[in-house]
């Protein structure tokens, strides 16, 4: 497991870009974990989100919550810098 948890739930809109293959790609630390609910209810239907440590990231799009959950992501890394 990652040193940094994203949470989604599988029936985000965040699911629209493939967050899993992106992230963890990219940051090695990163573990993305796909639940079947997040208990945000109805959030999931009405713009993209994620569960970085235990904050909640979301936006309009998906391009634009995968940029705010990076920024959290290098936030988050910094600390073990």
């Amino acid at each position: 497991m990652g040193i940094v948890v994203v949470e989604i739930c599988d029936g985000s809109l965040i699911n629209s870009i493939n967050l899993e293959e992106i992230l963890e790609s990219k940051y090695p630390e990163v573990s993305v974990l796909e639940n079947t609910c997040l208990s945000f209810c109805g959030m999931c239907a009405k713009r993209p989100y994620a569960i970085v440590n235990g904050k909640r990231i979301f936006a309009k799009t998906a391009e634009e919550c995968l940029k705010k959950i990076e920024e959290h992501i290098e936030k988050e890394l910094a600390i073990y810098a």
